[in-house]
């Protein structure tokens, strides 16, 4: 048995209950078939109208490019301050020129890896389109 106060909201929830009101130009109220042939849109009652909005439009696919030594670098020129101020971090006891050599180590790894997972991502996207080409036999 819903409580005093779950039945105060029902009854809030049906009595503001709202309806879509067509008026014309000269301020009269339409009905909802009158409003459809005048404004050509066919009628959607606001419950509908609402869960329509709410669906998601359909995106792009996303295009993933060849890998590519510049663009490689170019993260590694973004990811090396990083690398550095995570270093000073975790190792204040080293010297200022240790720090920048286990840095440009971490680089080391941190490039090729990077262009590896590129060029794995790549051909993963290749596969999947090749599979869904409707063109192939």
């Amino acid at each position: 048995m819903p409580s005093k106060k779950q039945i105060r909201r029902q009854q809030k929830l049906k009595r503001h209950e709202y309806e879509e009101v067509y008026i014309d130009e000269e301020g009269r109220e339409l009905d909802p078939a009158e409003a459809e042939e005048l404004l050509g849109a066919p009628y959607m009652s606001p419950k509908a109208a609402k869960a329509a909005r709410r669906q998601p439009a359909a995106r792009a696919a996303r295009v993933f490019e060849p890998p590519s030594v510049r663009r490689t670098l170019r993260r590694g020129l973004l990811f090396f301050p990083l690398m550095l101020v995570v270093v000073f971090l975790l190792s204040p006891e080293l010297s200022t020129a240790t720090k920048v050599i286990n840095t440009l180590v971490l680089m080391a790894f941190f490039l090729p890896f990077s262009y590896f997972m590129d060029s794995m991502v790549h051909r993963s996207y290749q596969r999947r389109l090749d599979r869904d080409d409707p063109k192939k036999p």
